[in-house]
């Protein structure tokens, strides 16, 4: 709402680069994926897979309506309303709807086990396990650290990718309309990906969804430097949009799976905090190596290097 009186350079960077950038912060994996795994011991990555596939859903179908009503009306009366509309809903569904944690309700979480004589049995069962760790503790283990620095390479690739797309596409001589058109199914195939990563995750666990999208990123990295033409274009917009949110529900319940539930929310919050970090540099480092080379080719490389890096770090994992 802010960004509708935006007059000047640093007012937008106030409002959209801080204040927006804080609450995209505070509704990422981490936080949605703490609640739902409290809710969820059976079928918990379904059910985190359900609630992020809405963030998928919502770009796909609410981006055309926000589009014309910014052509007919302009972006600032567009920003407001947007604004309002998120403010009205989203406090009433968090204040009204969302709850923490079913233990203090005295519910029992979907598929425990046994049914419990009173809550803080479940308390005890479902929230403290005997192998759950702080975040410091697990700071000390090798897991963590395999993972973060896998995550921070997926960052990376994520924002190398997004970003820069559309002019990467077009640099070829492909149509403007076209390179958006590939955006925004990148965009939908992110949500089928999303939707495969949960059930992925109930049947085989986390390590091998993640290790495979890796491996998928590597392929496409590697042919796109070696053939530029509108198909490979179409088929790396495809194969990468697939893999694009794989990581968002596979984080919480690896984190989950590594180091037990007490403490998910901090432990599944420092990782995305790595994979932001790597997406955030990696986005500025493509552009300066574009405007440096000329090209995407270098870094599509050194990302392609990097990936098969942590590719080996996720096999490792225990």
């Amino acid at each position: 709402m802010l960004m509708a009186g935006t007059r000047s350079l640093w007012q937008l960077m106030l409002s959209y680069g801080v204040l927006a950038g804080v609450g995209f912060g505070a509704t990422t994996p981490p936080m949605f994926g703490a609640i739902i795994c409290r809710w969820f011991e059976r079928r918990r990555g379904m059910a985190v897979s359900l609630a992020m596939a809405g963030s998928c859903l919502g770009q796909f179908v609410l981006i055309p309506p926000f589009t014309g009503m910014s052509i007919a009306l302009g972006w600032r009366a567009t920003s407001f309303w947007l604004g309002a509309a998120g403010f009205v809903l989203n406090v009433l569904l968090a204040v009204i709807v969302i709850r923490d944690d079913p233990v203090p309700m005295g519910i029992a979480p979907y598929g425990h086990v046994s049914s419990p004589a009173s809550g803080a049995a479940v308390h005890a069962s479902h929230s403290h396990g005997a192998a759950d760790l702080s975040l410091r503790q697990a700071i000390r283990t090798r897991p963590l650290w395999l993972f973060a620095v896998s995550m921070f390479v997926c960052g990376g690739a994520d924002f190398l990718v997004s970003p820069h797309l559309v002019p990467m596409v077009t640099d070829q001589g492909i149509s403007t309309t076209t390179a958006a058109n590939m955006l925004a199914w990148f965009g939908l195939l992110s949500l089928a990906g999303i939707l495969l990563a949960g059930p992925a995750s109930d049947a085989i666990g986390d390590r091998v969804p993640i290790a495979i999208t890796f491996a998928l990123r590597i392929a496409l990295f590697l042919m796109i430097p070696l053939v530029q033409t509108e198909a490979t274009f179409w088929i790396f917009s495809l194969g990468f949009g697939l893999t694009f949110l794989v990581t968002a529900p596979l984080t919480p319940t690896l984190s989950g799976r590594l180091f037990g539930f007490a403490n998910i929310g901090l432990i599944a919050g420092f990782v995305t905090t790595i994979h932001q970090l790597g997406g955030g540099l990696w986005a500025y480092l493509g552009g300066a190596i574009y405007d440096a080379t000329g090209s995407y080719a270098l870094a599509f490389a050194i990302t392609m290097g990097l990936t098969a890096v942590v590719l080996f770090c996720m096999l490792m994992l225990k």
